[in-house]
């Protein structure tokens, strides 16, 4: 299921459609189309507020320069990310393990440890 973004202003409900970075080393707000994830240091805007946005004295605004369209994901977007998740999950995929002093491999962060022996 696809979420839906809002408008991260207070009391506004519009669908989001832009995103609002500021770059506090060049005084600086960006506002472009909207990111494809939300981001915790960035502002999802509606169109209203991404149009009519202004900056403390002093600050650009850097505003993209063409209409704000809401997102479309397609089926085919989804069915190509159902079969990469299933991809990464298929349990026949060859391991490559590296073998170690004392019996032990690793790939990435994972361990793989020797079999417990009988006893």
């Amino acid at each position: 299921m696809l979420s839906v973004r809002r408008c991260s202003r207070t009391g506004c409900t519009e669908l989001a459609v832009a995103t609002l970075t500021y770059v506090y080393a060049d005084s600086t707000a960006v506002v472009g189309p909207l990111a494809t994830q939300a981001e915790p240091h960035s502002y999802d805007l509606c169109t209203g507020h991404a149009h009519n946005l202004t900056a403390p004295r002093g600050w650009e605004v850097v505003r993209f320069e063409g209409e704000f369209a809401q997102p479309q994901h397609s089926g085919e977007d989804l069915t190509a990310l159902a079969d990469a998740v299933r991809e990464a999950g298929r349990m026949d995929r060859p391991v490559e393990v590296v073998a170690r002093p004392g019996g032990t491999g690793r790939r990435g962060h994972l361990r793989v440890l020797p079999k417990p022996e009988d006893g």
